[in-house]
């Protein structure tokens, strides 16, 4: 429908929808606009639109002008099939005309061989800015160049947090992971774990990432004092390879719940003269992640590098953000809502994002 225009922001579990633009003429009331199926067929998102109140206050508030009534409501996932229903008139998804989404959209959309990335560049830069590398998780892998941006926490929320840097959000190889895949990643072993080339994260592709960041340096745009890399689960992984395979470009790192492989693990006790930081829940779906993450933090710190550091999230700590607090929660789904580490670490819980942004390489 012609300027029927739905708002979203990425928020800590994704793109959710905040308020509707509807063409609408004469009066209404707020009782004469109705919200329903709000929330996504997951437990937890029945859970927290329970608990929020969501599914019996979706409507905020209603203002209008120019024959645009605008709706405020208490915000929800855009997966969610949702009915908005203005008196007579019902309107779904699939009626908007358009979708506009803060900070994400002004991230400009590029391809460069291989690489295809969208870059948040500062709107008053001058001179040389910082800049920060975002690598997403396995569940945003794909070609479209927008999943990176909206299916998880992180590209958006760092541009506002930092608009006066760069932030770049490459999109890996690869397809989003089956039922059949994730139970399979859920039954590999540390042995068995190691990434397949080609897709994901690998090497190859990273250094053409690398090799953009260098060229954006030697125009001036970036200070090469100032690169930093973090990124989440598979994402945490890659960040460890851009280490690698970037040894000479980035001040700091933060891979946030890093995939553990047998090469993984090898860089990240390689990093002895290395600026590093990673989170981690205290426990999550993959059992063994931990164990490796604490061996290779606890090698450099007995190597003499006191810029290792570690955070291991607690059940208390991940509760203040809303992770794992549904009582009775299968243990198995609770572990995978544990992996959703990344919501506190870019909320700078840790203080890891705000320390890794101080940090200039020498």
């Amino acid at each position: 429908m012609e300027n029927f225009v739905i708002y979203t922001k990425v928020a800590d579990t994704g793109q959710d929808i905040y308020a509707f633009d509807v063409p609408f003429e004469g009066n209404i009331s707020q009782k004469d606009v109705h919200l329903s199926d709000n929330f996504l067929d997951s437990s937890i998102d029945n859970f927290l639109a329970m608990k929020t109140g969501r599914l019996s206050k979706g409507i905020r508030r209603l203002s209008g002008k120019d024959g645009i009534l605008r709706i405020e409501v208490e915000p929800f996932s855009r997966q969610a099939p949702f009915r908005l229903k203005i008196g007579d008139r019902v309107l779904t998804g699939e009626d908007a005309e358009r979708t506009d989404t803060l900070w994400a959209d002004r991230f400009r959309p590029y391809t460069e061989g291989e690489v295809i990335y969208r870059l948040y560049e500062p709107e008053s830069a001058s001179g040389k800015r910082p800049l920060i590398l975002f690598l997403h998780g396995g569940g945003e892998c794909g070609r479209d160049n927008w999943k990176q941006m909206v299916g998880c926490f992180g590209a958006a929320h760092l541009a506002e947090s930092y608009p006066d840097c760069y932030v770049m959000a490459p999109q890996a190889k690869g397809k989003e992971p089956s039922p059949e895949d994730i139970e399979a990643f859920l039954h590999q072993t540390f042995a068995t774990s190691d990434q397949p080339s080609g897709s994901g994260w690998d090497r190859e592709y990273l250094a053409g990432v690398c090799d953009i960041i260098r060229r954006m340096i030697d125009e001036g745009k970036v200070n090469p004092a100032r690169v930093y890399v973090t990124g989440m689960s598979m994402g945490g992984a890659g960040t460890l390879r851009a280490m690698s395979v970037g040894a000479d470009l980035f001040a700091a790192a933060l891979p946030v719940c890093p995939s553990m492989t047998p090469e993984t693990f090898s860089i990240l006790k390689g990093l002895v003269h290395s600026k590093i930081w990673i989170t981690a829940a205290y426990i999550d779906h993959t059992h063994y992640r931990h164990k490796y993450i604490v061996d290779g933090i606890m090698a450099l710190r007995d190597g003499g590098n006191q810029d290792a550091h570690l955070t291991l999230f607690s059940p208390e700590e991940l509760a203040e953000y809303g992770i794992g607090i549904i009582p009775d929660m299968p243990l198995e789904a609770k572990l995978g809502w544990n992996h959703t580490c990344w919501i506190p670490t870019y909320h700078n819980a840790s203080g890891a994002l705000g320390w890794m942004m101080e940090q200039v390489k020498n």
